[in-house]
């Protein structure tokens, strides 16, 4: 190898004094800055030489200890679960961590301080090592500091910045996906220090969610079912659908209907088929606008936001009083009016208004994060203005009703494992929902075994004596309400 080029670092100091004495006006300053940056530009080709590997770190934290990396979450997941499983390039030493609010106390493993693991991508070879470091200014309450070393040969430099990084970010969220636990928050401030020393504060409390309930166990009419089931599915893969057309990866749904008809029921059953956290928004603890976009602000992508009897937590009525007109789209034009909360005992009232509302659910800041649904539910939806409800703000609106003859079939399979249509009770169940409205959840009550001799035929026989006593408190009424009539008494 030629080393001519590299004599000049050699005879730098020569080089100073000999043009300090030939151009004694140069400040010597600028001579040394000079220097300097010819030694490290002859310095770094020269270690290019003896080293090409370059390496690529990612830490757990980013902007100090303020906001945990979503890079690192990613890439720790992906070497946890597709090259440290991996036959041949196992990971040998491993650091063992408590899911922490799991009640089945599964551990998570992951890559101990040194340990290094080789990965193959398009033919390339990879090294990732993982490393930890000591914060010493925390005291007892610090954890390492993590982070993760990738290192490639500088060939590949194109093919790790454009293929290979982007393929272990993809995958390693599939993997989080997997093997994620669903939380469901609460509007309910919360505190505390954080493993890493820090103190951290919440607008949200969590906890660990888990619904019971899922579409198989739903009881619903099939066909109805299957029109949401669908539905989900379009938006679960419309990322590219709604970047094309240049919309936020968002979805309204409205769920509305009696009491006990199943509107809660319905949103565990949507998480549990996305696999999304629930924010379940208490509208009545939100005090101004403000606050309720700082909510926001604090939920993550792939969730679901529900505001559960909206009707009930807010005067979100269609009547506009003096001082509040409708514009285009049923949209506030001029006052807005406000959302008034009594909170009872004399307390104040909220100071979130409907365009508070309206923006928080599809204004500007409603495109923060994606894979988002934001779910309301009522009793009365003819109470709700209009504006809040539209198509755009409220993309699906779902009835859910009383038990029809459908629903009851469903039911009925997933309660009692029964095919009705032959049972013999079957045309008398049939011909009393036709007259009789019961919601869901009684018909469900009906159709649970209240003790071990109870079976398929002793369950309906129950629910035919629920359906018979409503129907005769149905007949009871309409008969007093004639003789009213037919006596000009004013009922």
């Amino acid at each position: 190898m030629d080393l001519t080029p590299w004599m000049g670092p050699v005879n730098s100091g020569l080089v100073l004094l000999i043009l300090t004495m030939l151009l004694p006006n140069l400040n010597l300053q600028t001579m040394q800055a000079f220097v300097a940056r010819k030694l490290s530009r002859r310095t770094r080709r020269l270690a290019a030489y003896i080293d090409p590997y370059l390496s690529i770190t990612i830490h757990e934290y980013e902007a100090g200890r303020m906001t945990r990396s979503s890079v690192f979450a990613e890439t720790k997941a992906y070497l946890d679960g597709a090259v440290g499983s991996r036959d041949g390039v196992g990971v040998r030493h491993l650091n063992a961590e408590d899911t922490r609010g799991g009640g089945d106390k599964v551990l998570v493993l992951s890559m101990a301080d040194g340990e290094e693991v080789a990965d193959n991508f398009s033919g390339a070879t990879l090294w990732w090592s993982s490393h930890f470091e000591k914060d010493d200014d925390k005291g007892s309450r610090a954890s390492p500091r993590r982070s993760y070393r990738l290192v490639f040969h500088e060939r590949h430099r194109d093919l790790v910045r454009h293929a290979y990084l982007p393929y272990v970010r993809e995958r390693g969220r599939a993997f989080m996906a997997q093997s994620r636990r669903r939380k469901i928050y609460t509007n309910i401030a919360s505190s505390g220090w954080r493993d890493d020393g820090n103190y951290t504060y919440s607008l949200w409390t969590e906890a660990v969610f888990e619904p019971p309930k899922t579409f198989d166990t739903l009881g619903m009419d099939p066909a109805k079912k299957k029109e949401i089931m669908d539905d989900l599915d379009m938006f679960k893969n419309g990322k590219e659908h709604h970047r094309r057309v240049g919309k936020a990866w968002k979805r309204g749904y409205l769920l509305y209907g009696p009491p006990g008809t199943g509107k809660s029921t319905m949103v565990a059953a949507m998480a549990s088929y996305l696999s999304s956290d629930v924010y379940d928004l208490e509208l009545t603890s939100v005090e101004t606008s403000t606050d309720l976009r700082k909510l926001l602000l604090q939920t993550t992508s792939k969730s679901i936001i529900v505001i559960e009897d909206v009707d009930c937590s807010s005067n979100l009525t269609g009547q506009r009083k003096a001082g509040g007109t409708t514009g285009k789209d049923g949209d506030a034009a001029t006052t807005t009016p406000k959302i008034v909360v009594d909170r009872g005992g004399g307390g104040g009232h909220s100071k979130v208004t409907l365009s508070g509302l309206l923006n928080f659910i599809d204004g500007l800041w409603s495109a923060f994060g994606e894979e988002r649904l934001i779910v309301l539910t009522t009793n009365h939806v003819e109470d709700l203005d209009l504006a809040l409800i539209r198509t755009g703000r409220m993309d699906k609106k779902i009835e859910m009703s009383y038990c029809d003859l459908e629903t009851f079939k469903s039911m009925a399979k997933i309660y009692l494992d029964v095919d009705v249509d032959s049972h013999k009770l079957f045309p008398t169940v049939e011909d009393l929902l036709r007259e009789v409205e019961l919601v869901p959840a009684d018909v469900g009550e009906h159709l649970t075994p209240a003790n071990p001799r109870d079976d398929a035929d002793s369950c309906l026989a129950r629910l035919v004596n629920a359906l018979q006593k409503a129907k005769a408190n149905k007949d009871a009424a309409a008969n007093a309400q004639g003789q009213d009539e037919h006596t000009g008494a004013i009922v």
